[in-house]
């Protein structure tokens, strides 16, 4: 009688306990879904930059729009930033390089190739060229934090530009200038795993249209 007493007494304290514990678990559950709902903020990121005094691909293509070839000198190149000397992405290219660049077959004929070009060919080591490589690319994960992180599923969001411009020097003059690139590079990627961090999936590349 005393044992059935003291087990009806503790009853109503031990179901106290368990609807505590129950409700705990429960707020955990709640605080780790939230959490998990803004890990995404937590996947890798990350940029491939090259130095440039140009922030897009149209500052760059609007600097080399303001260069006439027999008219703009040396001196207003540097004061466009387009000085080998003061940029770390600007190669100067030599008289093999640039037979190297317009003539890399026997079969193209000089006479075919731009008027300037035909002039520092023919000047030989008294012309000289720049060619100026610039990109900016940004990768950034997003999806499922967990999936991610376990490589079952990885997606990519990749955007940049890239720019590339060539010029002929002569005797103090830009005599010839040639431009290129890609505006706007958008892609994405995305890689599946079923096997998680058991398997290296390849990677599929698509461009945003």
């Amino acid at each position: 009688m005393i044992w059935r007493k003291l087990k009806d007494s503790a009853g109503p304290t031990l179901k106290a306990e368990e609807r505590d514990r129950e409700l705990q678990l429960r707020a955990a559950l709640l605080l780790l879904t939230a959490a998990l709902a803004g890990c995404s903020s937590l996947l890798p990121r990350g940029e491939q930059l090259t130095y440039s005094p140009w922030n897009s691909f149209a500052e760059a293509q609007q600097t080399f729009d303001r260069i006439a070839p027999h008219q703009t000198t040396v001196a207003e190149l540097k004061q466009m930033k387009l000085d080998p000397k003061g940029n770390p992405n600007i190669t100067i290219l030599n008289y093999s390089d640039i037979l190297g660049r317009f003539l890399p077959s026997p079969s193209i004929n000089a006479h075919d190739l731009d008027p300037g070009v035909q002039e520092c060919i023919a000047a030989k080591s008294e012309c000289e060229g720049y060619e100026i490589n610039l990109q900016t690319i940004k990768r950034k994960r997003y999806g499922n934090f967990l999936a991610d992180l376990f490589n079952f599923r990885r997606k990519t969001d990749v955007a940049g530009y890239r720019f590339n411009g060539v010029l002929l020097v002569k005797n103090g003059f830009v005599i010839y200038k040639l431009t290129g690139g890609q505006p706007a590079i958008h892609e994405y990627e995305e890689s599946v795993n079923p096997l998680g961090p058991l398997q290296s999936g390849e990677v599929v590349t698509r461009a945003i249209q």
